[in-house]
């Protein structure tokens, strides 16, 4: 009798087995679903910190601080809409201050220079705490995603931003809890009242929406 020898699953054979969303992966010789699998669990951990963060009493303060760099934060009872998001992604071992602060050492003259802020070069104390950077920085390090009027298209991990009206920009993090009242992901966000969690997701004009999981991912 003949004996049948099975060498290696030919790429046509693994591509049956698998999603086709991962055959390309395959076809470079990468691994399926590990990458797709950190992104999750990175999200997980940044969704859990955001959540972690409504716990926080902290007093709406947008006052220019000298802070260390890196790994620099304002006092801990202190904040804005941009130190949630910060103090999320440090949390999940992102530290914003360094990574942006970086880019914009190399491409400055990417970033909005408005004139109200004076700026002729990057500060690592300020710039990473401005929405309109972060909006630059999320576009060029992370995922641009569309902007829609539809609930399901925002997830948890996903980053919001909003004009408050009169050019007033807002930033938030969508996360895992659904308002019982609209079925919607909730927000956490800084307002003015600190760090909350709340069914806000269309309560302004959306100007962003973005996702990010950190460098080099």
């Amino acid at each position: 009798m003949t004996r049948i020898v099975r060498g290696e699953p030919t790429f046509i054979e693994k591509s049956r087995l698998l999603p086709l969303a991962a055959v390309a992966a395959v076809a470079m010789g990468q691994p399926a679903t590990s990458e797709s699998t950190a992104h999750r669990e990175f999200l997980k951990r940044f969704v859990a910190a955001a959540v972690e963060r409504t716990h926080h009493t902290v007093r709406y303060d947008p006052a220019y601080v000298k802070i260390p760099y890196p790994g620099g934060d304002v006092p801990a009872d202190t904040g804005v809409c941009t130190d949630e998001v910060i103090r999320a992604y440090r949390a999940a071992g992102v530290d914003l201050q360094k990574e942006v602060h970086e880019d914009m050492q190399h491409n400055f003259s990417a970033y909005p220079r408005q004139k109200r802020w004076r700026t002729r070069s990057p500060d690592a104390n300020i710039d990473h705490r401005r929405v309109p950077n972060l909006m630059v920085f999320f576009s060029r390090h992370g995922e641009t995603l569309k902007i829609t009027s539809q609930a399901e298209d925002y997830r948890p991990g996903d980053l919001v931003t909003w004009d408050l009206g009169g050019n007033v920009p807002h930033i938030g993090i969508v996360v895992d809890r659904k308002s019982g009242a609209s079925g919607r992901y909730m927000i956490v966000h800084n307002i003015g009242q600190g760090p909350k969690m709340e069914d806000v997701l269309f309560g302004w004009k959306i100007t962003g929406h973005y996702r990010y999981f950190g460098p080099g991912a």
